[in-house]
């Protein structure tokens, strides 16, 4: 695997204060299946960290929502325009989304140019 498409320990946000220090401070955007919490990172990287609740569906479920979230990440992360520290929260729309649809709402969200 590349490098550029690892999804290291450092590229994770792991810590429950750095998901509430995003929730306090955080910039809100909501898709119809995500809300992406961002803010500038205090690193040279961006960060994610993903949240998927009981509500969105069982285990299996919510493992492959979070799956879907991190791969997009891995690939358009050296795309975004900064280094940013990212929460993505699932909404239970999310429980039926495809990997086209979820790439295209999170780059609308972060302001990334769609790929061709």
């Amino acid at each position: 695997m590349p490098a550029s498409h690892a999804y290291p320990k450092a590229v994770r946000l792991r810590r429950r204060r750095e998901y509430l220090a995003l929730q306090r401070s955080g910039r809100r955007r909501h898709t119809a299946s995500f809300v992406v919490l961002e803010a500038p990172a205090a690193g040279t990287f961006s960060r994610l960290g993903v949240t998927v609740s009981s509500r969105v569906g069982d285990a299996v479920v919510r493992n492959r929502v979070k799956r879907l979230v991190r791969e997009i990440f891995r690939e358009r992360r050296l795309d975004m325009p900064a280094a940013l520290d990212l929460v993505v929260i699932a909404k239970p729309p999310a429980a039926r989304i495809t990997h086209a649809q979820a790439a295209t709402e999170l780059e609308r969200a972060l302001g990334i140019a769609p790929r061709s």
